[in-house]
Order: structure tokens, then C-alpha cells, then sequence
């Protein structure tokens, strides 16, 4: 086989990711060569992602790469990739998950601050939304880029502290003063590595199965049809993590209206079975619970 092309976005962080996934392909004696491509989601930092359509914002380009051959695979953080993939791609492998939690990295003149008395920077949705139900009269303001790009920004504008996913500062070992967020539940997917690849490439495919980790697999999954059967095609403030151990699953999901003032929340331990969408079920019983209603007020809201 020819080197393995692996197409990544050009942060510092999706290239690690890239060099991770390379990594773990050349130790099954696989030549690779990562080519890196600017996605539109990088291009444009100054809207905030729900203004800009969000859906496949990060991963159209690769994609688009991808459907016509100029790569093998694209890697991806899985939090980025929509529940819906394009014709003839697929999500092939999942590398182990290993910092799913959000933190929270203040500046340091907000270092003696309560959390209810701090301006947070933000563009997530979920985030702000989250946050809200803990700290109701927070304001936020819109931040995007890459970690460098943020941490840059939050020392030079007005605002006290900005949110990160724990993965990303770990990966580019970025060693900088944060802390765990009370009643913050993580995206679905959040801390997890994907390989996607075009259906009709079966010999690069039965590779990349080869570096699946399948328990995170399992619980990704779960996660990625809970979010799929909330959101409808809707943008919405919606949490999932799931923890497999011992054929066990635990589960924690919730959906939160766009104020933080409704929320609807599930924690479940159960049985892990095979072909049993536990995600859809998970989703129903929030949708069942008052979830339809926050649904139809957010849609309404985001126009």
C-alpha cells in the first residue's frame, strides 16, 4: 500500500491529532503524510459558530477533499463532526477518549473572583446555556480561534474567563492554571479523535478498524444518536457523556433552554446490549419529558 494520506486542519491542535492518528498507523508499519487544509470554519473568526450555520463548519472542507481523493482519511475532533456525514463518508475509527471535561481559565486579574461575578468569554450555545443555569446573570461575550488565539484574546479584551475543552490544552501541552465547572456536562463526543473515510476505499478502511478503540466507540455512539435524536437539524444547548465499564454503561445527558432556565436532565446506569439504540431511547425520554417544548422554543429563538 502507498503512504496513507491524512488530511487535518491546520490548527496546532488538529495537528496533533493528525500526528496521533499517524502515529498509531505507522506502528502497524503503515507509511503516512499529513496534509493539512484551511477549513472555512478557520477562515472566519470573527462570527460566532451558531451564526454561521454550524453544522459540518469545521469538516465541509475536508470532506470536500476527501469525496475527491486528494486524501485517504480526514481526521477530526469527533465534537465537530455533524451527526448527518455525506454521502460515501464514514466515521471508521475512534481513538481512546481521554479528557472529556470542559475547564474554566480565568485571567489574571479575575483570579479572586466568584464564578457568578465573572464576564465569560464564549460562542457555545451549550456552554453559555450551562452556565447560565449555575450563574444566571452572567454576561458573555462572543470568543473564537484556536487555544493560542483565545488565551491571546482573553488577556487582551474585556472579559474575566473563558471555557476550554480539557483536551485541547493537554494535547499541545499548554501548562496553564485551570478548574473543573460545576454542572458542566460536555458536548457529545467532546475529547475524542475520529478517522473518516470514503466508503468505496475498503482497503485503507479495514486498516484504520485496525486503531479503533471500541469502548469508546460504544459510548460516542450512544452520545452522538442522543444528539442527534434531540437536535432535529437544530443547534441546541445539549450535554452528553457516556462511561462504559465492565459491560455497564453510565449515562448523563441534558438539554437546557438557550437561558439556562429550563433544563431537562437524565443519569442512567444500564446493561450495555449490541444494536440497541440506547442514544434515540435516552433522547425520547427527554423529548417526552418537556424537551419537545424547549426544542420549539430555541428553534423559534435562532429564527
Amino acid at each position: 500500500m502507498k503512504s496513507i494520506r491524512i488530511g487535518t486542519r491546520n490548527s496546532p491542535l488538529a495537528l496533533w491529532q493528525a500526528r496521533e492518528v499517524a502515529r498509531h498507523l505507522q506502528n502497524l508499519n503503515y507509511t503516512t503524510e499529513i496534509i493539512p487544509i484551511i477549513s472555512t470554519g478557520d477562515q472566519n473568526l470573527t462570527q460566532p459558530l451558531y451564526a454561521m450555520g454550524i453544522t459540518g463548519i469545521f469538516t465541509k472542507d475536508l470532506d470536500i477533499a476527501l469525496l475527491n481523493k486528494e486524501i485517504d482519511i480526514a481526521v477530526h475532533s469527533l465534537k465537530d463532526v455533524p451527526t448527518q456525514l455525506p454521502d460515501q463518508i464514514k466515521i471508521v475509527s475512534y481513538l481512546q477518549r481521554d479528557f472529556h471535561q470542559d475547564v474554566l481559565v480565568r485571567k489574571q486579574s479575575a483570579q479572586t473572583l466568584d464564578l457568578k461575578d465573572l464576564k465569560i468569554a464564549t460562542s457555545s450555545l451549550r456552554r453559555r446555556a450551562f452556565w447560565l443555569k449555575e450563574f444566571p446573570d452572567t454576561e458573555f461575550s462572543d470568543i473564537r480561534g484556536n487555544v493560542q488565539t483565545r488565551l491571546r484574546k482573553l488577556e487582551e479584551q474585556d472579559f474575566d474567563a473563558t471555557i476550554f475543552s480539557l483536551a485541547g490544552l493537554k494535547r499541545i501541552n499548554i501548562n496553564i492554571s485551570h478548574e473543573e465547572i460545576p454542572g458542566m456536562i460536555s458536548a457529545a463526543s467532546q475529547g475524542v479523535v475520529a478517522v473518516a473515510g470514503h466508503e468505496e476505499n475498503a482497503e485503507i478502511n479495514e486498516v484504520l478498524t485496525r486503531i479503533n478503540h471500541r469502548e469508546t466507540q460504544i459510548c460516542v455512539e450512544i452520545e452522538r444518536n442522543f444528539l442527534k435524536t434531540l437536535e432535529g437539524g437544530c443547534t441546541a444547548p445539549i450535554g452528553a457523556f457516556a462511561e462504559y465499564e465492565d459491560g455497564k454503561i453510565r449515562f448523563i445527558g441534558r438539554l437546557c433552554s438557550l437561558d439556562g432556565k429550563n433544563c431537562i436532565q437524565t443519569d442512567e446506569i444500564f446493561e450495555y446490549k449490541e444494536n440497541k439504540n440506547f442514544g434515540e431511547e435516552l433522547a425520547q425520554k427527554i423529548l417526552n419529558n418537556g424537551g419537545k417544548a424547549v426544542m420549539e422554543e430555541i428553534k423559534q429563538q435562532m429564527g
